[in-house]
């Protein structure tokens, strides 16, 4: 019996990083992209966000791509957002995503990371925050991660 832990923190901002995930919605946002992530034998194990982005922390099924899952969580919301007339001003999701994996030693890390994003970026822009884990965690840095 195979045994997979594939943690990914993975973050998406809408386009432009405008504000069009409203907080009285949000949570169901988080509760259609949950099932997403469940049909693809994928399991949740936080997601929270503000107006302009979103942070997901995933168990990735051994059987599923990262770039599948992601493609489908961004195409599926995407229109889902448009149609319930829950987030009249969503145009859609920025071209890219950013997503590390993570060592399950630091899965608790990420989950206090994540469920305080908040009061976390009453002190941090997105913006700053975002440039701060690609250059931490990739070589290369490019504004048209945050389109």
């Amino acid at each position: 019996m195979s045994c997979v832990c594939a943690l990914y923190h993975i973050v998406i901002n809408t386009r432009d990083r405008r504000k069009t995930i409203t907080p009285s919605e949000k949570h169901v946002l988080y509760k259609y992209i949950t099932g997403i992530i469940a049909r693809h034998k994928c399991r949740l194990v936080r997601i929270n966000g503000i107006a302009n982005h979103i942070h997901i922390l995933v168990d990735l099924s051994a059987s599923v791509a990262l770039a599948s899952l992601m493609a489908e969580i961004k195409r599926a919301s995407s229109i889902w957002m448009k149609q319930s007339g829950k987030f009249p001003y969503f145009d859609g999701w920025g071209h890219e995503y950013y997503a590390v994996s993570l060592s399950p030693k630091l899965a608790d890390k990420a989950i206090e990371y994540i469920k305080n994003q908040e009061e976390h970026h009453m002190q941090v822009s997105f913006e700053d925050e975002f440039r701060k884990f690609v250059s931490g965690n990739l070589s290369e840095w490019s504004d048209k991660m945050l389109t």
